[in-house]
């Protein structure tokens, strides 16, 4: 079938981290992290520069060893095997392909390194992996015909041609405008589906990470910060950290004042109280510095007498049109808070009117201001 492998292709590798760690001059880059990453998902390791996602790609692939802890490909310690024995494919920021060989041999280049295929079996193979990312008509061109994303799929047939059980990905869609970024991410998604191969890949920006990923790795300062699908950090965040990196966020400092069976009362540094539905036992006790959790889209904005309860009133700061939405920044006290309202509803306020905001009672979550508390 053109544009999936062989059915005969491997599935992807099952990948287990084990207190993995790695230093460089005495820092760690990476402190005892586990991760279980099953057999044919999409991962991604998210987080700001220096969080170490980038070392643990590089630890999986073996490109360096590391300091203490393990790592296994399907149950097997591959922790002192050389990169081009653990039956990976890599593909880069900067794609790395040859500028002096076309197309097709740029992809051919690893079937001819690494195997003994006859030549009519790899110009097959060749041919299969450019119909499975879209390029079988530019076997022929040399990279610098081919346009960015264009390179990129190149670049994802090369990784692929030769069935790996696991591919790395190295933020490569860095270099790509926005709107090809987008286009690229549902091509990236749909090569997963097509091939059954186990996908790790490092990026920083968010919306790859929940677009693409079935499992999402967030980490932050060398540690996973935490696990989960994209949904799940995004409507069950773990901490303060996790909660402002994972999308848009209101963070409203305060402290707790009662405690109740299904309630918590917050008072907040802005001057106003609110009630927090109680989940479990974090961040309950009387006293506690805490931040509450509101995304802009959870809002709702209305001019003052509209009729519904509001649990904050302010002013509307800054107005700014996204198109589809515009985006509030309301002054409550000393806060500023964002909200997402519809473009019409926009055209009746200004910098300047009083406005209240309310929200469904289940939309505000509430965490530790101190993410030590959280495990």
């Amino acid at each position: 079938m053109i544009g999936v492998l062989d059915p005969t292709t491997p599935r992807g590798a099952k990948i287990q981290l084990r207190n993995l760690s790695k230093r460089f001059g005495g820092q760690a880059a990476v402190d005892g992290i586990s991760l279980d990453v099953p057999a044919g998902s999409f991962v991604a390791l998210l987080g700001p520069s220096g969080s170490g996602k980038t070392t643990t790609l590089n630890l999986i692939a073996g490109f360096l060893t590391p300091d203490a802890g393990d790592i296994l490909f399907d149950d097997r310690s591959v922790a002192n095997v050389p990169p081009h024995h653990r039956d990976i494919g890599m593909v880069f920021q900067s794609y790395a392909l040859f500028p002096h060989l076309t197309v097709a041999h740029n992809v051919a280049f690893p079937l001819r390194m690494r195997t003994r295929l006859a030549k009519a079996d790899i110009e097959r193979r060749v041919a299969e992996t450019l119909a499975l990312v879209r390029m079988e008509d530019y076997g022929g061109r040399y990279p610098r015909q081919l346009s960015g994303g264009q390179q990129q799929r190149v670049a994802m047939a090369r990784a692929l041609v030769s069935h790996p059980r696991l591919l790395l990905m190295d933020e490569p869609l860095g270099a790509l405008d926005k709107k090809l970024r987008d286009q690229m991410q549902f091509e990236i998604k749909r090569i997963h589906r097509s091939v059954g191969t186990t996908f790790i890949y490092v990026t920083h920006d968010q919306s790859e990470a929940l677009t693409m990923s079935d499992l999402v790795v967030l980490m932050h300062q060398g540690r996973i910060a935490q696990t989960g699908a994209p949904r799940e950090l995004y409507t069950e965040p773990a901490s303060v950290f996790v909660a402002d990196f994972i999308g848009d966020s209101n963070l409203l400092n305060g402290r707790v004042t009662a405690v109740e069976a299904d309630t918590v009362t917050v008072a907040l540094d802005a001057g106003a109280a609110i009630a927090v539905p109680r989940r479990g036992n974090l961040a309950h006790a009387l006293g506690r510095r805490v931040a509450v959790v509101l995304r802009p889209e959870d809002i709702t904005v209305q001019t003052p007498g509209a009729g519904i309860p509001a649990s904050l009133s302010g002013k509307v700061a800054e107005i700014g049109y996204q198109g589809d939405s515009c985006r509030l920044s309301v002054a409550v006290g000393g806060e500023a808070i964002k909200a997402k309202v519809p473009p019409q509803l926009a055209l009746a306020l200004q910098p300047g009117s009083a406005v209240e905001l309310s929200w469904q009672r289940d939309a505000a979550r509430l965490l530790s201001r101190d993410d030590r508390e959280i495990a």
